[in-house]
């Protein structure tokens, strides 16, 4: 008896290391992919088989075929991808979930020969596991690092999964257990028992590689393995359906693809494999299955079902809106969906795209309140107010959630990202309601008839180029985090500077010769106030791309020390100060 809880007790041990070195490979699989997952799987065209491959390889890289289909259930509820492509990547997920128990199955070699002992889990582990410390504990690259914790992970798989098989081995001798494995012969007990496995620990890899250690006690035939694999493929299917709970009907559809792939996928395995059964004597049910028969069957059903199922897309999609169908009001679609938390790398680099989409959405703001300037528009003024009322919730969803993502184990460039995301969404967001003042403007304009001179017209209109042109290189630095482009931005901001004042003397003047009103010089104040403040806040953004992406916070030092000639050694920024000033160059005075 006590021997019997010994070995109970150490195989929960093993399974526990396994599950563990599982988590954190995957984990540290996913953090060198780092945004590129994002990249890769949202930038899908509509052809299901490229979507079926790159599903495939995500899966194969980051180890889960449940993180890959939660991460497509955001990406639909966010409108980053099509219920359509979102079809193929689950199919390739499938696939690439398989490679896991091929590691696995490397426990099962048998053979004197060195390059067999060499690749045995007992002897490549532990070098392995060696390389990954020396790589996490002796270098100081975020990457080497990374590698050696995903080494580090493999060995503790590996280890796990010797000490679980080592101690299940007293199962052989247990007429209870051999007795069990006979049961699960019967296809629907079988499955049902693979299904409640793999939704329990929610993860097919693991229930796979517990299946695979359960091989080493001679008891596990191909008869009841067939149907625990077919049952592992369905419970997979529970962490994508929880995913969708709360999310848009597309992306609830999505989940149901999921399902409906596998159910659909087991049940025709079912009718053909056991309808077959009644003329062939599959004499092969019998014999004692070994890991690596796990790893074959494994693949082996999830080809032959995206085979079968990939030409038929477009029946599980039909099937997904009859379980959910149409709802005449149109659903909103989450901007930055909570599902995506669950992959760090991707969500920053959704966070990304969305304050990238916000720095548009303001500069295009600028450009519309210039334009009422010239020519007043009611309908262009309210829809001017939207843009800014949707920056002001672009910035409260950010916010909120770049605080969530930065209680994360984040990589140093992602940090990197999230950090000048956070320092820069106000700076973001003030610029549309500087545009909203310049709207503002324009409509006392033409409420009250003001209309510039002609003098002040072409003196403005060189300002407005100077404003649009810094807004836009804004953009472009802001999309990829160009240090290039983020250098031109605060030479541009002098000028304009120094254009405003001009502006402002070259007025005061023709108010001193009796050429223009007081009253127009309010309204000029208005725009000349906000043209300079939205030069400074793509000035401050500017600079936190260049401090952040040293790793550096002291961005006001920064600008501080720029403004006061202390950084005017710089040849660059002399001779683009130099070169702007040229291009900015205000018509000569009447």
């Amino acid at each position: 008896m006590t021997s019997y809880i010994f070995n109970v007790v150490t195989m929960l041990g093993g399974l526990a290391l396994f599950l563990f070195g599982m988590d954190i490979m995957g984990k540290a699989l996913e953090r060198q992919a780092g945004g590129k997952l994002q990249t890769i799987l949202a930038k899908m065209s509509s052809n299901v088989f490229k979507g079926f491959l790159l599903g495939l390889g995500v899966t194969a890289v980051i180890q889960s075929s449940s993180a890959t289909t939660v991460m497509v259930v955001g990406f639909v509820n966010s409108g980053i991808m099509t219920l359509k492509q979102a079809v193929g990547v689950i199919m390739g997920s499938n696939i690439g979930t398989t490679v896991t128990a091929w590691i696995l199955s490397l426990s099962g070699l048998e053979g004197d020969s060195f390059i067999i002992k060499l690749f045995k889990p007992s002897t490549l582990a532990p070098v392995i596991g060696t390389i990954g410390i020396v790589l996490y504990m002796f270098t100081k690259g975020e990457k080497k690092k990374g590698i050696g914790t995903i080494m580090l992970g493999f060995l503790a798989l590996m280890t796990g999964m010797d000490i679980m098989g080592d101690s299940m081995e007293f199962l052989e001798n247990e007429p209870w257990f051999a007795q069990l494995m006979i049961s699960f012969s019967n296809p629907l007990v079988g499955i049902l028992f693979g299904a409640a496995l793999t939704a329990v620990i929610q993860s097919s890899s693991a229930s796979v590689g517990i299946l695979q250690g359960l091989c080493g006690t001679g008891v596990v035939t191909f008869g009841s393995a067939i149907p625990i694999i077919l049952g592992q493929n369905i419970g997979t299917c529970v962490t994508a359906l929880m995913g969708a709970i709360g999310a848009n009907r597309n992306a609830r559809r999505t989940a149901v693809v999921h399902l409906l792939f596998n159910v659909v996928g087991v049940t025709i395995f079912v009718i053909v494999f056991y309808g077959l059964g009644f003329f062939i004597d599959w004499k092969f049910l019998n014999e004692t299955a070994a890991a690596w028969d796990i790893a074959v069957i494994h693949t082996c059903f999830n080809v032959a079902a995206t085979g079968v199922l990939m030409p038929l897309n477009g029946l599980l999609v039909k099937l997904a809106y009859l379980v959910i169908p149409r709802k005449e009001t149109p659903q909103k679609e989450e901007l930055l969906d909570e599902r995506l938390l669950a992959t760090p790398a991707v969500a920053i680099q959704r966070a990304h795209e969305i304050a990238s989409q916000m720095v548009a959405d303001s500069a295009e703001a600028m450009k519309l309140a210039m334009g009422l300037t010239r020519k007043f528009d009611a309908g262009k003024m309210e829809l001017l107010v939207e843009i800014e009322d949707r920056t002001d919730r672009y910035e409260d969803a950010l916010g909120t959630y770049l605080v969530k993502l930065s209680s994360m184990n984040l990589s140093v460039s992602d940090n990197r990202i999230l950090n000048t995301l956070l320092y820069t969404i106000s700076d973001v967001e003030r610029i549309a309601d500087h545009a909203v003042a310049v709207g503002k403007a324009a409509l006392e304009m033409e409420e009250k008839k003001i209309n510039f001179s002609v003098q002040a017209k072409a003196e403005l209109e060189v300002l407005e180029r100077a404003v649009n042109d810094i807004l836009s290189r804004t953009i472009h630095a802001y999309e990829c985090f160009d240090r290039d482009l983020a250098m031109k931005v605060e030479p541009q901001e002098q000028v304009v500077d120094a254009l405003v004042r001009e502006v402002k003397s070259r007025h005061v003047r023709r108010l001193r010769d009796g050429l223009c009103s007081v009253e127009y010089g309010f309204v000029l104040e208005d725009l000349l106030t906000a043209f300079e403040r939205a030069a400074d806040h793509c000035s401050n953004v500017a600079v936190e791309i260049l401090q952040v992406s040293e790793g550096k916070l002291e961005a006001h030092e920064y600008l501080n020390a720029l403004k006061s000639g202390e950084l005017y050694e710089s040849a660059a920024f002399s001779e683009r100060l130099a070169r702007y000033k040229a291009q900015y160059a205000f018509p000569e005075e009447k």
